[in-house]
């Protein structure tokens, strides 16, 4: 458990489990730790309290949705070439409260336009994005930051797409996780650490996420980071619609 300081901050990723969290202390680079949490609210009011948290979740959801979508996903794959398959299209938030995967996708084609159903990819990560969007609030958003592991590597990796890709028809692709663990190396983290065996309901690829979203956190909070779009809207609630790196 990490002692009392004020420099935390954390990667998050969803995962079976929950969300895994790789928590990094800025005034001392050898305290890296992966924490297991079963709940979004748990990382939020975690002590010591977590500076910046950059998490691999859609923050900030229109109520409708218009021909250019929420604004983030599209400015994200234009930087990911054969990657931005990764990128989710996320429907408007009526649908995201749906429980049911048909409902699910009536709602989304009454509140797009042109109208447009829900992935199954998307729906199975609805319960998360609802866990997130009942927390938020703008004051919030100063710490809680939405990133896209993709967009983090493209980022890291001198603004190139990763040449291999994370999974192949569904498997996890040892290949493209080696590549991305030999990055995240290049940039600092240890071997060990990214190498070791995750917790029970965390896949590797969720250990390498997060790790590479902790890097996006220290950049954001040395004001390295960016926004994508830049010209960022804000959804009926006041929350801001942006992907960082």
């Amino acid at each position: 458990m990490p002692e009392k300081s004020t420099d935390w901050i954390a990667g998050v990723d969803g995962c079976k489990a929950g969300w895994v969290a790789v928590l990094r202390n800025l005034a001392d680079p050898t305290e890296v730790n992966l924490h297991l949490f079963p709940a979004f609210a748990d990382i939020v009011s975690f002590v010591p309290q977590i500076k910046v948290i950059a998490v691999d979740m859609p923050i900030g959801l229109p109520d409708a949705l218009g021909p250019g979508g929420r604004g983030p996903e599209k400015a994200a794959r234009r930087h990911l070439g054969e990657r931005q398959s990764s990128v989710f299209t996320v429907p408007p938030r009526p649908a995201v409260y749906e429980t049911d995967y048909r409902q699910a996708c009536d709602t989304a084609m009454k509140t797009s336009e042109p109208p447009r159903k829900v992935s199954k990819q998307c729906f199975y990560l609805f319960p998360k994005m609802r866990e997130i969007d009942t927390l938020m609030t703008p004051e919030l958003e100063e710490r809680v930051h939405e990133v896209h592991p993709e967009l983090a590597f493209w980022r890291l990796n001198g603004e190139a797409e990763m040449s291999l890709p994370k999974k192949v028809k569904s498997r996890a692709n040892p290949a493209g996780l080696d590549q991305r663990r030999d990055l995240l190396v290049s940039k600092g983290m240890p071997q060990d650490f990214l190498d070791q065996k995750p917790p029970r309901g965390c896949g590797r690829d969720d250990l390498l996420d997060a790790a590479a979203n902790s890097l996006i956190a220290e950049h954001i909070i040395n004001g390295q980071a960016e926004p994508f779009p830049k010209d960022f809207r804000r959804d009926d609630r006041g929350l801001r619609m942006a992907i960082w790196a």
